[in-house]
């Protein structure tokens, strides 16, 4: 009786071990998934914030006028005070339009 109680205590101790090492991949996938925000923001909220990215050149020219920077194509531009257009280097150094 005793050997039947430790065989029962073992396979109780591994068979969950086992089914987390298989399905472990499932939980992380699902977790990463559930944790992203929307990716696409509505044209409302891209018009009112010029750090998210864009592609269209009109909201573009439109939030740099408005806020004095804008996000276009990943790279962050800037209006001087002389109405030039300009973007910052990885150094620094302002590159102008």
């Amino acid at each position: 009786m005793s050997k039947l109680l430790v065989i029962f205590s073992i396979l109780l101790f591994f068979i969950p071990t086992f089914l987390l090492l298989i399905y472990r991949e499932v939980f992380i996938l699902s977790k990463k998934t559930r944790s992203l925000s929307p990716l696409i923001t509505s044209r409302e909220q891209q018009e009112h914030n010029p750090d998210v990215d864009t592609n269209d050149w009109d909201l573009h020219k439109k939030r740099l006028f408005k806020f004095g920077r804008s996000q276009y194509k990943g790279l962050t531009f800037f209006l001087s005070s002389e109405d030039r257009i300009f973007y910052l280097t990885d150094r620094g150094t302002k590159v102008y339009c």
